[in-house]
């Protein structure tokens, strides 16, 4: 495997309507929603380590701490920054941070699980 603390991954979003609050029903108001951001952030780790893992190997979410520290428009484009912070072949953690428009939006740390693509589905449909 070639992760190594350290390592970066840059991903960049365009925020739809289906990314708003209202849409989502996390709040009644037109911005990105809290949950759409995690989703970005989520993403952009889960693209970058699958960039890195042997074939057959993904990752899973485990664990999400972020703060949401500033509002983003629908329309707008957030940039999502992830550093590995930490990695023992079985966990990755990541922090992340979110930017639009040259203004820090969202930060925070999460941790993906290295997984056994086909293992981990047969453990879900049995």
């Amino acid at each position: 495997m070639s992760l190594a603390p350290g390592m970066r991954y840059v991903r960049k979003y365009v925020t739809t309507q289906q990314h708003s609050a209202r849409h989502v029903g996390s709040g009644s108001v037109e911005v990105l929603s809290t949950p759409s951001m995690i989703l970005f952030m989520e993403e952009t780790c889960r693209v970058f380590s699958d960039e890195h893992l042997p074939e057959g190997q993904t990752t899973v979410g485990v664990h999400v701490d972020v703060y949401h520290v500033r509002p983003a428009p629908i329309g707008s484009e957030v940039e999502i920054r992830s550093t590995l912070l930490q990695f023992d072949g079985k966990k990755l953690v990541f922090w992340v941070e979110a930017w639009c428009s040259g203004t820090l939006i969202g930060y925070g740390l999460h941790e993906r699980a290295v997984v056994d693509r086909e293992k981990f589905l047969s453990r879900v449909k049995g």
